[in-house]
């Protein structure tokens, strides 16, 4: 033992080593609990980044749509021409009304980022004898790639949208038959034809996404849609990604506008996440208590079989205090140590699992973030709890007679 540390660290290590088979014991015992919190602490992060990447790089974080079309009972005057019966109508394909006053409006908004008016609505897709219905995209590629990053997906061709090219879905492509440079037929419910040509194959990693969804450029969209001049949907990117719904919120409320936010759209990934936390934070109690309750039965029978040391230690001038700081040191000493090897045992595990665990096409399930604040927190937590562990059992011990210690 070192002479320069204090005289109850050495107590403590040296009952420690002496009891070195309980030591390991619980020692492992803190190991697992530790490693079992930053596993599952890293992989939820993990899914909640992963699919935060996936969602906000294939949608908009708001998206300004016209309100419900809304239907009134007919008057005469103040009197009713009959009693009414009024249906919801059918939502027709309708331009946002004066929408390029909203996007101008958008973009001088502090915390909007990007701004970008798209047309869309349902058509029909006709190669040779192969039709299928598709939902065509009217964008602005310039200002619309910042939104949802098409050309991450990107399968085969180039992102090209001149007034005569389309790009399709994978499997879309598939059920067509067609490839790059091959000619689509494009007709839409308005009646208006126009044959157009495939420049790129996208990939969004949803098979019914990939079978519908086409993109063109914004003015072929409207002429196929009969919007001329119009859209039907402004997306928006804001710089926090937290406060879109805050923020739609407020576009609904200042503008003759429908506001749907991310947030809004998601929210069942949102009860999922809170549901996985809470499991989480459910399990790190149960461990926790686990390591406690652990800590503490070791060192109740350290007491016990060292009671005859702790009556010599006493009769030969050691305070209580002392006695009770041996044994709080033990505590913390066992979770400190404990935590370490857990939060090794914990990295290894994931660093493994991340290597074996990888999707169809051998990219990653999910990615590794392991951050350093995780492992600094279930430090303190481990030897936190080591501490209040061995508190009961410190207290016992400061308390023996040392006569009545002595005669057993």
């Amino acid at each position: 033992m070192n002479p320069l540390l204090p005289f109850e660290w050495i107590t403590s290590l040296r009952f420690l080593r002496e009891g070195r088979l309980q030591t390991l014991f619980i020692l492992g015992g803190i190991a697992i609990g530790v490693g079992v919190i930053v596993f599952m602490s890293v992989m939820l992060t993990g899914l909640q980044q992963n699919f935060l990447r996936r969602v906000l790089t294939s949608q908009p974080h708001i998206q300004l749509v016209a309100p419900d079309q809304v239907a009134r009972p007919l008057r005469t005057g103040a009197t009713l021409v009959a009693d009414p019966v009024v249906q919801r109508p059918s939502q027709r394909v309708l331009s946002i009304d004066q929408w390029q006053a909203i996007a101008e409006a958008m973009r001088t908004r502090p915390e909007i980022a990007v701004v970008s008016p798209t047309a869309g609505g349902s058509a029909l897709a006709v190669r040779g004898d192969a039709s299928r219905s598709i939902s065509v995209s009217g964008i602005d590629p310039e200002t619309y790639f910042r939104i949802v990053r098409l050309p991450d997906y990107l399968v085969a061709g180039q992102l090209r949208l001149t007034s005569d090219d389309i790009v399709i879905g994978t499997e879309l492509a598939k059920d067509l038959g067609v490839s790059v440079g091959d000619k689509l037929n494009v007709t839409a419910a308005s009646g208006v034809a126009r044959t157009l040509t495939v420049t790129a194959l996208i990939d969004l990693g949803n098979k019914g996404t990939n079978q519908r969804l086409t993109f063109v450029a914004l003015r072929t969209g409207q002429a196929l849609l009969g919007l001329i001049g119009g859209v039907t949907t402004i997306d928006l990117t804001v710089n926090d990604i937290y406060a879109a719904e805050t923020i739609a919120r407020e576009i609904s409320a200042t503008h003759a506008v429908d506001a749907d936010s991310w947030i809004k759209t998601n929210a069942q990934f949102f009860t999922a996440v809170q549901a996985q936390q809470n499991t989480n934070t459910l399990i790190r109690l149960f461990v926790g208590l686990s390591v406690a309750f652990g800590i503490a039965a070791v060192l109740v029978v350290s007491v016990i079989q060292r009671s005859k040391d702790i009556g010599i230690l006493r009769a030969m001038g050691t305070r209580r205090g002392q006695i009770l700081r041996i044994f709080l040191l033990q505590g913390g000493l066992l979770g400190f140590a404990g935590s370490l090897a857990g939060a090794a045992l914990g990295t290894g595990a994931l660093v493994y699992w991340h290597a074996v665990s990888r999707q169809a096409d051998g990219s990653e399930l999910i990615p590794l973030i392991i951050e350093p604040q995780l492992f600094v927190a279930a430090t303190l937590l481990a030897t936190v709890t080591g501490l209040v562990a061995a508190m009961a059992p410190a207290i016992r011990a400061a308390r023996l007679d040392p006569v009545e210690a002595i005669r057993g």
